[in-house]
């Protein structure tokens, strides 16, 4: 690496033995030298230090290099061989909905039973960290309950529980479970049931007597949670506290928030004018593809609404192709049937609305950002993204396929034909019950093989961007990153020839996902020019064993030249 460091024909610094803690935030300039950057700048991937000046870099290369270029008046931190890296993006993070998931009952990783549930519950109804006025919500619940409703209306409908609605709301943030309560609130019954026309009740789980057993996927969920009392201002702002507190921890200066309302950005403002949006922020509106002109119209209104917010851009829109593969919902749009139904799970837009929607938003500038998760659901989303190509010729917008569990081979090159971003979630690829006994009985074998296929999108030439989807699951990356490396999980490993190179990730987390946030000339890679967002970790994650990758720690997160978290 020695060798890259002196190929470099760049400026930067000389080093003195200073502690990263002395350097002040409003320091002029700032240099940092001897540390192990990695730059995410393709043609001169690595350098030795790197200098900032008024929140901007304003030179990268080796030390005796940026000597030239530092002032007379820079202060220097030697990084004694530290890794240094660009801030980390996350190209699809929920991270308001996240914040609130940290200041409310989330069973994260505590609940691994039907008995360790009761107890939580319990817990957060006695300390009421899980009321919601007066419902009972419980979030982040583990997929596998779902076949176990019975269970759940027994602990949970009657005693203690038959008055008080309880909700239950799956780690996927598509599923969820009702009690007794909840459901008559809702007005979710046998009849409401027997009337809805039969594509709309796969969305509500029924017993043997047809009655509802109370769990929900997509359309059965958005019913409840209209019951739901939404959280206050005060939560709002509360949890997007904690969502950059969290975020920062893990060395993340950016993200692309894809679901937002206008509760949501008022929150981001609110941060934004009492100076604390530490973060680079792109919000996407949903939307559904039914009117076109008229959804595409409403968020040029919250463009307008929130337009000169500091570090907050609403720059493109939302929609689902479909819903999720995992039993019971199967709601992930596939070209086989499931197994077990013989239904094939269910396209949430029509193909030729959605092309109109795609051709419209490309023309006035506006990123689509597809949630694409079963293989049809993917063919269709290129199919609308090409449209577009057609009609208007290439724009140059990062239109983007998240999820991407499922895809057919010979849709591999097209993102790369299309220039259309996969912002994949890769801590999902584990060999676990979610992925196996959940997915592989029910999916017909020519499918289930090409789960989670990023290594084959990667040397299709596509652009790998790096997603959480937090909260439904955690947004470090270094798990993210271990597991693209690896695939492992209890049951072993998921699909090995799948592995994507470390590398590739550190792309994926920096250049790349900004390049989804349409970004690219702002942040994402240290370059002269872009905004000092760097991270400092406790190793080397480009040469550490992937077994030690995991447990990397940050340091410290820097964002626009100030310091945003440090470890002590």
């Amino acid at each position: 690496m020695k060798s890259k460091y002196l190929r470099l024909a760049v400026f930067v610094v000389v080093f003195l033995t200073i502690s990263t803690r002395a350097v002040a935030d409003d320091a002029v300039e700032r240099v940092f030298c001897n540390a192990k950057i990695f730059t995410a700048e393709p043609d001169h991937p690595y350098a030795e230090a790197v200098a900032i000046r008024n929140g901007k870099i304003v030179a990268v290369g080796s030390c005796a290099e940026v000597k030239k270029a530092a002032g007379k008046d820079a202060e220097f931190a030697d990084l004694h061989g530290q890794s240094l890296l660009p801030g980390f993006i996350d190209s699809h993070s929920h991270s308001v909905q996240g914040g609130l998931s940290l200041i409310s009952a989330d069973v994260g990783d505590k609940v691994h039973s039907m008995e360790d549930l009761v107890a939580f519950v319990a817990e957060a109804k006695k300390s009421g960290k899980g009321m919601r006025g007066n419902v009972l919500a419980i979030s982040g619940m583990p997929l596998a309950f779902w076949s176990r409703t019975n269970e759940l209306n027994v602990h949970f409908s009657v005693g203690v529980y038959a008055e008080v609605p309880v909700f239950l709301s799956g780690s996927d943030y598509h599923t969820g479970w009702a009690n007794r309560a909840l459901l008559h609130r809702a007005g979710i019954t046998a009849e409401f049931i027997s009337h809805l026309p039969e594509s709309e009740r796969q969305y509500y789980g029924l017993g043997p007597d047809r009655e509802p057993n109370g769990f929900l996927v997509d359309a059965g969920l958005r019913k409840v949670q209209e019951n739901l009392p939404e959280p206050t201002k005060e939560q709002l702002l509360e949890a997007g506290h904690a969502a950059l507190r969290y975020n920062h921890s893990l060395g993340i200066t950016s993200w692309l928030d894809p679901l937002v309302d206008e509760s949501i950005l008022t929150t981001y403002r609110q941060l934004s004018e009492r100076g604390e949006l530490t973060a680079h922020v792109v919000a996407f509106p949903q939307v559904f593809a039914r009117e076109p002109s008229e959804e595409l119209a409403r968020v040029q209104r919250l463009r307008e609404q929130f337009k000169n917010v500091r570090n907050l851009a609403v720059s493109g829109v939302k929609i689902f192709a479909d819903g999720v593969v995992e039993f019971p919902s199967q709601t992930a749009a596939m070209s086989k049937p499931y197994r077990n139904s013989g239904k094939s799970g269910e396209l949430l837009f029509d193909p030729s609305r959605f092309a109109e929607l795609v051709i419209a938003a490309d023309k006035q500038g506006l990123i689509v950002h597809v949630h694409a998760l079963g293989d049809r659901a993917v063919k269709e989303s290129l199919n609308g993204i090409e449209a577009a190509h057609k009609a208007n010729g290439n724009s140059g917008l990062p239109h983007t396929l998240t999820h991407v569990q499922f895809a057919d081979p010979e849709d591999f090159p097209r993102f790369h034909q299309l220039g259309v971003v996969a912002a994949l979630q890769l801590l999902w690829a584990s060999a676990e019950p979610d992925t196996i006994e959940l997915v592989k009985p029910h999916l017909d074998p020519s499918l289930y093989q090409w789960q989670y296929p990023a290594r084959s999108l990667l040397d299709n030439g596509a652009i790998i961007s790096g997603a959480s989807d937090w909260p439904v699951s955690s947004a470090n990356v270094f798990l993210a990153m271990y597991q693209a490396e690896t695939r492992k999980g209890p049951e072993g490993v998921l699909d090995a020839s799948q592995r994507v190179p470390r590398e590739a990730m550190l792309y994926a987390y920096t250049r790349n996902s900004a390049r989804a946030m349409n970004e690219q000339d702002i942040i994402g890679s240290v370059t002269p020019g872009k905004q000092a967002d760097l991270v400092l970790l406790d190793r080397d994650v480009l040469t550490v064993p992937a077994e030690e990758l995991k447990d990397t720690k940050v340091i410290w997160t820097m964002v626009g030249g100030k310091t945003v978290y440090h470890s002590n």
